[in-house]
């Protein structure tokens, strides 16, 4: 779709604008309230990066970003670019492939032990599959991608800085996706360059998507659990949003999976333990569980995910008054003690 001389060109004419303000704030963090962090990053992401489509301009952009303040909070980074292609479908029912290069950031905070516990969020957003696509304004060059998952991102960040400086007997690894929105290959590729002894030493994957529109916070394990460390940490999780007076729930067994969770199912299926954190509502028993909430006139489907016109920051903040801050400091209340607990901090 876009070439990298192309992307290059891109960064060229953007880099004298404004886009990487946070550094000075994001030194500070020990003075900000919980989450705070996480609403500024999810916003200025939002803002500065509509249309974060892999292969883009903007998801370039927004990786050089993401690498930036990785770099700033002093982990060792990791820009991967890879090769990737999606079918387009066309009006007239015609098909074909779409190549593009997408790139990921990975960020990495050593342990005293080989094992190592990874938080993940993408930051793509969606990529219109055909011309019907494009004819209901799904995803684009104006999708801000609030939720889907500038969200999930920002609260990745503040747990970074905030666990920058803290020594911890297992590695974190804090990976933000590209080309989650085309099939998950960032997913697939992330996997394919793992080591067989890297698996091993995974003790869990912690995926962030979508955590402002649902109804309430969701931590949900996967099916393949062999030594029940995701469902362990589910519970821990339920149990620090019990004592913090935070509504959180789990999917109810027997309820058929998702199919938009296509990051987690990746790491399921190769048999690496993980937890799904998501704002759902799976009670309501609609098509997917992915991203739910109460129907009504101002959300009649649902949910806002690859919506231009209802998945930007002045929708949410109009009908949903507060929820960017609220669920940013809840995720981080409850992700923050967990992630310390898995890691062995201070152990």
């Amino acid at each position: 779709m876009f070439s990298r001389l192309h992307l290059k060109l891109a960064i060229v004419t953007l880099c004298f604008s404004t886009v990487f303000p946070l550094n000075a704030a994001a030194a500070a963090a020990k003075s900000e309230p919980l989450g705070k962090i996480a609403e500024q990053q999810t916003r200025h992401i939002a803002t500065y990066f509509p249309g974060r489509m892999a292969g883009s301009p903007a998801e370039l952009l927004a990786a050089d970003y993401l690498n930036q303040q990785f770099e700033t909070m002093g982990y060792q980074t990791n820009l991967r670019v890879f090769n990737t292609r999606y079918l387009y479908t066309s009006k007239n029912g015609k098909q074909s492939w779409r190549n593009l290069s997408a790139t990921s950031v990975i960020a990495a905070h050593g342990g005293r032990e080989p094992q190592q516990v990874v938080i993940m969020a993408h930051f793509d957003t969606y990529t219109p599959h055909s011309d019907q696509d494009l004819d209901k304004n799904l995803g684009g060059l104006t999708l801000q991608g609030v939720d889907d998952n500038a969200s999930g991102v920002g609260v990745m960040l503040e747990l970074a800085e905030r666990l920058k400086e803290t020594p911890t007997r297992y590695s974190l690894r804090f990976v933000a996706l590209s080309a989650e929105e085309v099939g998950a290959q960032g997913a697939a590729n992330y996997l394919k360059r793992m080591s067989a002894e890297e698996k091993e030493n995974t003790l869990l994957v912690i995926t962030l998507d979508s955590l402002i529109t649902g109804d309430r916070l969701y931590f949900n394990p996967g099916q393949h659990d062999a030594k029940g460390f995701a469902a362990k940490s589910r519970d821990r999780a339920l149990a620090l949003a019990r004592n913090a007076g935070i509504p959180a729930a789990s999917r109810p067994e027997n309820t058929p999976e998702p199919h938009c969770r296509a990051d987690q199912d990746a790491f399921d299926k190769a048999g690496i333990p993980v937890l799904s954190v998501e704002a759902t509502n799976y009670q309501l028993g609609k098509k997917d569980g992915c991203q739910q909430r109460a129907i009504s006139r101002h959300f009649p489907l649902g949910e806002t995910r690859h919506q231009s016109q209802w998945d930007n920051l002045n929708y949410l903040d109009h009908h949903l008054p507060g929820r960017i801050a609220k669920r940013s400091r809840d995720s981080v209340k409850i992700l923050l003690p967990l992630v310390k607990e898995l890691a062995g901090a201070n152990k």
